[in-house]
């Protein structure tokens, strides 16, 4: 009884402490030849989590992955009763950025925990990371180049932003009429609207939202969803739907009361590959 203890006890800071990397090759025969090889590293659902001294072993990490980009969607702070003041927690979210951005350009889109009442809206969390050099995507798009070709890298607010906000479909549908056939990366925290973009044509969807279901067994995909719902579809991983890729991360953070389990904090890593 004692073994089966210090094991599950041994099991549980590691699944809680020990980040862990992943890399996706995903292909495309519409994928320019210049971002063959191209690596997107993302960072879902942080909710302020600190790991060592001013995050620098999650910052080690990404430096480690070699990332052409970052990007980060959604739910960079908590806003669970059990968190932190918010002036805390944006203190650690821009140290945070501060380390990410001297290793690569950092995207940011905002998930629903930054629309919630408990942390006043995104608006302090907005300023700070634009005056840090962080790109944010509110309902609009960029464009990468490299040799002489562009992809689109576009990015949504979480659907608890304004309700005038733009939609999906509308952000595609200018990115379309700007810019022809342009291959998609879409950022999302969600990770809930696959078939959506799909049949938009999006060609890649970054997301998190599922905390990869918390609790992970060898037999389940996630065990329990954002819902409160059993063996959520979407947790871990990348899922494919058409043309469509959605790739989505195990993120970092836990504000629910279930600690992780066989699910280790998750940098997930995109890497573009043309046919």
């Amino acid at each position: 009884m004692l073994i089966t203890i210090l094991t599950i006890a041994s099991l549980l800071i590691d699944s809680n402490t020990r980040i862990v990397t992943t890399e996706y090759e995903l292909h495309y025969q519409n994928l320019p030849n210049s971002f063959d090889g191209f690596r997107i590293a993302v960072l879902a659902d942080i909710h302020a989590t600190e790991f060592g001294k001013g995050n620098e072993r999650l910052i080690s990490s990404v430096r480690d992955a070699k990332p052409d980009i970052i990007a980060i969607t959604g739910d960079l702070l908590c806003a669970y009763r059990n968190s932190r003041p918010v002036e805390e927690q944006l203190k650690v979210a821009e140290t945070l950025v501060v380390g990410l951005t001297q290793i690569a350009p950092v995207y940011f889109v905002t998930g629903n925990h930054e629309w919630a009442r408990r942390v006043g809206g995104p608006w302090a969390l907005l300023t700070m990371l634009e005056e840090r050099g962080v790109h944010v995507l509110r309902n609009e798009n960029k464009r990468l180049e490299a040799g002489g070709d562009i992809i689109i890298l576009a990015g949504t607010d979480d659907r608890g932003g304004p309700g005038d906000m733009i939609k999906p479909g509308e952000l595609v549908e200018k990115i379309k009429d700007a810019e022809g056939d342009a291959f998609i990366v879409m950022l999302e925290h969600r990770n809930n609207n696959l078939q959506l973009y799909s049949e938009l044509g999006v060609d890649l969807v970054l997301s998190g939202h599922s905390h990869g279901g918390v609790i992970r067994l060898p037999f389940t995909d996630g065990l329990i969803g954002q819902d409160r719902d059993w063996f959520p579809t979407y947790s871990s991983g990348v899922y494919t739907m058409g043309e469509t890729n959605m790739q989505v991360s195990r993120g970092f953070g836990n504000p629910t009361n279930w600690p992780r389990f066989l699910n280790n904090p998750h940098i997930p890593i995109a890497v573009l590959r043309s046919e």
